[in-house]
């Protein structure tokens, strides 16, 4: 049953939507310095768009996780975890000094999002190239039950080397799953090299439309195209939408930024203590 009376819908202005971002980075490179592990590169690259998600485009309510009509939002690159958790106690689905137990044993941080431990997260993650078929599993199970909520699933370039992601993209388009967003975080790098040399996804915008989506291209750290994308996948009927958004890999710490060894490496004190002052 539906509970209109409960949708919160978090609505910042684009200068505080860049504000909140700097911020949630700060928490990424702080709780994966205190864990001594962690993914810092690929969370710091997907920053602005879970900032435009959470805390202005989707319809959520923290005090009720599982209010049936909420917006749902999957992490597919679910080692990007740690942005994720920072946008979600900065919402208030836990306290803010949980951040600080990342990847501690008895903690509801995991590594990797685990939808039984923590409040706010729609799906487990761990092995890369699912998020998008749970997606739209729950995005049909919404138009059967004839619910209005939207499903938003980030996914990674590299995890788009995975043959799952593009089943779930033929799937997607046959059965006509408009009521979905695919979000591509594509900051050029992987685990251990660039995506280009290790498996190529060019051309890949022509690739999506091939499989019959419909396509938008942004510049992944540019606040207006990001929220201006989200409302015309929103909008855009008939057919799921995916955006190829453009970023960069480490984006905000400038020794991070490009670097493919802080796709899985914590930072040092002295390093943490640079990348808070770059943040400021």
């Amino acid at each position: 049953m539906s509970e209109p009376h409960t949708k919160v819908q978090l609505s910042l202005s684009v200068p505080e939507l860049e504000k909140m971002a700097r911020h949630l980075r700060r928490h990424v490179v702080s709780m994966i310095a205190t864990a001594g592990s962690g993914h810092p590169g690929g969370s710091l690259s997907a920053a602005d768009i879970i900032t435009a998600l959470y805390f202005k485009t989707l319809r959520h309510n923290p005090q009720n996780p599982h209010w049936p009509d909420r917006d749902r939002f999957i992490l597919s690159k679910g080692h990007a975890a740690p942005i994720l958790y920072a946008a979600l106690a900065e919402c208030g689905y836990f306290p803010i000094e949980e951040l600080s137990t990342l990847r501690q044993l008895g903690s509801r941080l995991q590594g990797h999002t685990d939808r039984n431990l923590t409040p706010g997260v729609e799906m487990s993650a761990g092995s890369l190239g699912q998020g998008l078929s749970v997606g739209i599993g729950i995005a049909l199970a919404g138009s059967l039950d004839k619910c209005d909520y939207h499903v938003y699933v980030l996914l990674g370039d590299g995890e788009c080397d995975e043959g799952q992601v593009w089943e779930a993209a033929m799937f997607a388009t046959h059965h006509n799953v408009d009521n979905l967003t695919a979000i591509i975080d594509y900051n050029a790098i992987q685990l251990d090299g660039r995506v280009c040399d290790i498996m190529g996804l060019e051309p890949l915008t022509d690739k999506w439309r091939a499989f019959n989506w419909h396509v938008l291209e942004i510049d992944g750290h540019n606040m207006n195209q990001i929220l201006e994308a989200l409302k015309k996948a929103r909008d855009f009927k008939g057919k799921p939408t995916v955006i190829v958004a453009h970023t960069i890999k480490g984006k905000g710490i400038s020794f991070m930024e490009n670097n493919v060894d802080f796709h899985g490496k914590a930072p040092s004190a002295q390093e943490l203590e640079t990348s808070l002052k770059e943040l400021e």
